[in-house]
């Protein structure tokens, strides 16, 4: 059984900043992709960042220039750097894994990321 453990949420002002680590319990090489969705209080669960096998990278809009997806294969572990943060970025942060193009495979149990003064 995979398992996907969080860290790094918590507390911040506006722009500041805070690093999202995701570990997992097996090589993370096995996966054809992982990232992170986040889901605010009400709303849907929404794909925010990306990073394939190969190491390819995709992001939704709304981070673009603000966040960075990356991983260390040696720890097995994908990182999500989240800069210059807004109260929009509010939101319980999900890693997941898949093993295959399509839907999520493994989801992690969240870490709470709350944006405010």
């Amino acid at each position: 059984q995979v398992q996907l453990v969080e860290s790094g949420g918590g507390l911040v002002q506006p722009g500041g900043s805070l690093r999202l680590s995701c570990a997992a319990s097996t090589s993370i090489n096995r996966f054809y992709s992982m990232g992170w969705y986040r889901q605010a209080p009400g709303k849907q669960r929404d794909l925010v960042a990306t990073i394939t096998r190969s190491g390819g990278t995709n992001y939704v809009d709304s981070v673009k220039g603000r966040f960075t997806i990356s991983r260390d294969t040696a720890k097995n572990t994908v990182y999500l750097q989240m800069n210059s943060l807004k109260p929009e970025d509010t939101a319980l942060y999900y890693c997941y894994a898949q093993n295959t193009l399509g839907r999520p495979d493994y989801w992690g149990q969240g870490t709470q990321v709350t944006v405010s003064s």
